[in-house]
């Protein structure tokens, strides 16, 4: 048995990125939700949206076009512009 990991991105040389630091509170901090487009995954982000609320953030909404692609870059923009962290719901 083979002892490497294969990359399924075919990522020949991966690109460093620097953590950003986490938030150190949610009370005040602009959080996005981002609906990918799947079946349920409205329902998810509600619930987490009413979470975040009793927490004291605030929320925006956002929804990607279609699940089976990335999200479009001008909305990749608009959230890390608009939001202090964002949450991707995923469900079906």
């Amino acid at each position: 048995m083979s002892e490497f990991l294969l990359d399924p991105t075919a990522e020949l040389a991966p690109t460093e990125r620097q953590l950003v630091p986490r938030l150190q509170s949610l009370e005040g901090a602009t959080i996005g939700l981002l609906d990918i487009s799947k079946p349920r995954g409205k329902e998810f982000l509600d619930e987490i949206e009413t979470l975040l609320l009793g927490k004291g953030a605030r929320v925006n909404r956002y929804m990607k076009p279609t699940f089976a692609r990335i999200a479009p870059r001008q909305l990749s923009q608009k959230i890390s512009s608009e939001c202090d962290a964002v949450i991707e719901g995923l469900a079906d």
